[in-house]
C-alpha cells in the first residue's frame, strides 16, 4: 500500500527520495511527502496528491535537483500515503514531526491503540497537528527520547514499540543525529538497498534497485540502525541478528513503460514472455521439475485435503486451481478468501497442504491465513513472484512466479503466471498419482509451452475489442457468465473491469441466470460470455439467448473450433484452440483488453485506479 524511501549517502537525497517514491506511485496513494535533516535542523515538505505536487512544492522550496541545496542534506526519508486514519490532506499526510520537532517517522501500517495512546500523551502535554495514528508514533518516542538521561534514539524507538500494537514499517529521523537513520518492521515489507558509501531503505525493491542490486530483506520485530556506510540490526531487546545480503534478478528498464502508454498495456504485451519464463524452466525431459518443492508419492500419501488461500486476483487464479486438483487428482480442495480463513475456524490438520498465492509476497491477510494454517499443522506452500518476500520466507515451499515487476495495480501478466504455476503444480500432482497416463501428462506439458504463441496471437487482434469497447464505455453495468472454468474467468473478467473503468459489473455461473439475476437485463444490458468447453456450449447458448431476448447486448469469446456455432450473441472474439483446461488462460487477455480500452475511453487513470492499492499491507 504506502511506500516508503529513505537515503543516506553521496548522492543528491532529495533526487533520489523523489525519484524513490515516483517508482513506488504504482502501490497506491492520495498524498506523499519527504523530511530531511539540514544544517541540524529537520524540515518537512508533504503535500495532498500525487507525487507531481510534491515535487512542485519541493521545487518552491528551491530543492531543485541540480542545485547545491540538495547536495547537503544529511539523512532524508520519503512516504506516499494511502489514508486509513484521517482524510486525505497535507496535515494528514506523511511524515508526521513530532511536537518539537526533534523526531519525523514516516509509517506503513496501522497502529491499532493509537487512540489510547493519543490520550496518554495529550494528558502528558503533548498537541497533534493530524488525524493520523502514525503521528502518535512520532510523539511517543519522543516522549520515551526525552526521558532518559542520554539522547538514545534507538532506546527510544525501542521503548515506544513496547507499547504499540498494530502493524509496522516505521522509518525514523532525529535531528540530534543527522547522520543516522533508524527502522522498525512488523509486518510491513522492508528491503535495504547496501551501495558503496550509501544504504537506502524501502518498502519495494522497485525504489532501490537504480542504485544497487544488494538488499536485505529485514525480517519482523527487528530495528535497523544505519548510516551511509554501516548497517545494524537488532531485536526488539537490543540484540544483534544475522542477516543475508541478496541479489535483485530484476533489471531497472523493466519498470519503465518502454513506450507504451500504460504500464498496463506493456505489461498485457508481456505476458507471453512471462508465461514462457514461468513455465519453460520448469519442464524438462517431458516431466515437470517444480524447483523449491521437492514432492513425490511418499508425500502426496499424506496429503488427504488441500486449502487455496489468496485475494482478489490471485483467488481468481486458486479457483481455476481447486478446479484443475480436484479434477486430475481427485484430492478434496478448499479455495478460500484469504481474509475470511482466519475466521471460519479452518478444519486442518497435518495431513493437509495449504496452497497461498500471492503477487508482492506481502500481503498480510494471506499471510497471517498461511501462518494460521501452519499453527494447525499444516504443510504450506507459497506461489509468489518476489524472492525474498515474507510469504517465500515463511512458507514450507515456494515456488516462483517469473512476471518480473509488475506496476500497473490491475495485475494482468502475473495472473498468468500464477494460473501457469497452478496448471504445473496440477498436472504434476495427478502424474506422481497415477491418475494422467504418461502420454496425456506430455501431451499436457506441451500445451503449455505453446500459449505463449497464442496469447501473441490474441495480442495482435486487439483491435477487434478495442472497436468494440468504444461502443460500449457508456455502459451503466456488464454482467460476465460462464460455466465451469469459464465462470472462474468471468469472475476475474469483472473485476478487472471494475477496478479500472468503475463501472459496475458482476459475474455468475451461467445457470444461476434464473435464480434472480435475470431480473436486472434490460434493453442493451452488456452481457460478455466466455464458452471455451464445447460440452458447455449448449447449455450457455440457452443462458445467452435468454438475456439477448431480453434486449441484452452480447459478446462471446469462443475458441477456433466453436467459430461456425451460432450463438445467440451480437459480437464474437476468437481465441487459439488449446486443451479446454487451459483455456482460462488465454481467455483472460482479451477481457484485460476489454476492460483496458473501456477505462482508456473513459478517461480513467488505467494504471493508478482510486482508491486501489497494489499490495495490501493492512488487514
Amino acid at each position: 500500500m504506502c511506500g516508503i524511501v529513505g537515503y543516506l549517502g553521496h548522492r543528491n537525497t532529495m533526487e533520489v527520495l523523489l525519484k524513490g517514491l515516483t517508482a513506488l506511485e504504482y502501490r497506491g496513494y492520495d498524498s506523499a511527502g519527504v523530511s530531511f535533516i539540514q544544517g541540524g535542523e529537520l524540515k518537512l515538505i508533504k503535500r495532498k496528491g500525487k507525487v507531481s505536487e510534491l515535487k512542485k512544492a519541493v521545487a518552491e522550496a528551491g530543492y531543485t535537483l541540480d542545485s547545491d541545496k540538495g547536495n547537503n542534506i544529511h539523512a532524508g526519508i520519503g512516504h506516499t500515503r494511502w489514508a486509513t486514519h484521517g482524510a486525505p490532506s497535507d496535515e494528514n499526510s506523511h511524515p508526521h514531526l513530532s511536537m518539537n520537532g526533534k523526531i519525523c517517522v514516516v509509517h506503513n501500517g496501522i497502529i491499532e491503540n493509537y487512540a489510547e495512546l493519543r490520550r496518554f500523551l495529550t494528558k502528558k502535554g503533548y498537541v497533534f497537528a493530524s488525524d493520523t495514528d502514525t503521528e502518535v508514533a512520532a510523539q511517543l518516542i519522543e516522549y520515551y527520547y526525552e526521558r532518559r538521561d542520554e539522547s538514545d534514539i534507538e532506546a527510544a524507538v525501542r521503548a515506544a514499540l513496547q507499547d504499540i500494537i498494530g502493524s509496522y514499517a516505521l522509518v525514523v529521523l532525529c535531528s540530534d543525529i543527522p547522520d543516522m537513520i533508524i527502522c522498525a518492521k512488523k509486518d510491513n515489507p522492508v528491503i535495504i538497498g547496501v551501495g558503496e558509501d550509501e544504504n537506502i531503505v524501502a518498502s519495494d525493491v522497485l525504489a532501490v534497485m537504480e542504485y544497487t542490486k544488494d538488499v536485505i530483506y529485514m525480517e519482523d520485530n527487528c530495528i535497523l540502525t544505519m548510516t551511509r556506510d554501516q548497517i545494524e540490526i537488532k531485536d526488539i531487546f537490543g540484540e544483534k541478528v544475522e542477516y543475508k545480503t541478496e541479489k535483485i534478478e530484476w533489471d531497472a528498464d523493466t519498470a519503465q513503460k518502454g513506450g507504451y502508454k500504460h504500464f498496463m498495456m506493456k505489461e498485457m504485451f508481456e505476458e507471453p514472455k512471462a508465461f514462457e519464463s514461468t513455465v519453460i524452466s520448469k519442464i524438462r525431459n517431458n516431466d515437470i521439475v517444480l524447483e523449491g518443492f521437492d514432492v513425490d508419492a511418499e508425500y502426496l500419501s499424506g496429503i488427504k485435503n488441500i486449502n487455496i488461500i489468496a485475494c482478489g486476483t490471485a483467488y481468481h487464479a486458486g479457483c481455476v486451481g481447486k478446479y484443475l486438483i480436484e479434477k486430475l487428482c481427485r484430492i478434496p480442495v478448499v479455495c478460500t478468501v484469504a481474509s475470511e480463513f482466519c475466521y471460519s475456524d479452518p478444519i486442518i490438520d497435518d495431513s493437509t497442504l495449504t496452497i497461498v498465492i500471492s503477487q508482492s509476497g506481502e500481503t498480510l491477510d494471506t499471510r497471517n491465513a498461511m501462518r494460521e494454517a501452519k499453527n494447525r499443522g499444516s504443510k504450506t506452500l507459497a506461489i509468489v513472484n518476489v524472492i525474498g518476500s515474507t510469504i517465500a520466507r515463511e512458507a514450507d515451499n515456494v515456488i516462483y512466479t517469473s512476471a518480473g515487476p509488475e506496476i500497473s495495480v490491475a495485475s494482468t501478466k502475473a495472473y498468468v503466471t500464477q494460473l501457469g504455476v497452478m496448471y504445473l503444480i496440477a498436472f504434476k500432482f495427478a502424474h506422481i498419482l497415477g491418475k494422467l497416463s504418461d502420454d496425456r501428462y506430455i501431451a499436457l506439458q506441451k500445451e503449455l509451452l505453446d500459449i505463449p504463441g497464442k496469447l501473441t496471437a490474441i495480442l495482435e487482434k486487439q483491435n477487434e475489442i478495442q472497436r468494440f469497447a468504444s461502443t460500449q464505455f457508456n455502459a451503466d453495468s456488464i454482467f460476465f457468465i460462464g460455466r465451469g472454468l469459464d465462470y472462474f474467468l468471468s469472475m476475474e473478467a469483472s473485476l478487472k473491469l471494475k477496478e479500472i473503468s468503475y463501472i459496475h459489473s458482476e459475474s455468475y455461473p451461467g445457470g444461476e441466470l434464473k435464480h434472480g439475476t435475470i431480473a436486472l437485463i434490460e434493453e442493451g444490458t452488456l452481457v460478455v460470455s466466455p464458452i471455451t468447453q464445447p460440452e458447455l456450449s449448449g447449455k450457455m447458448e440457452s443462458n445467452i439467448k435468454e438475456v439477448s431476448t431480453r434486449g441484452a447486448t452480447v459478446l462471446v469469446i469462443i475458441p477456433e473450433k466453436l467459430a461456425d456455432t451460432a450463438f445467440s450473441c451480437d459480437v464474437k472474439f476468437i481465441i487459439p484452440n488449446s486443451d479446454e483446461l487451459l483455456t482460462p488462460i488465454l481467455g483472460v487477455l482479451p477481457c484485460q483488453l476489454f476492460a483496458y480500452y473501456m477505462a482508456v475511453n473513459k478517461g480513467c487513470d488505467v494504471d493508478k485506479p482510486r482508491n486501489l492499492a497494489k499490495s495490501v499491507t493492512v488487514e
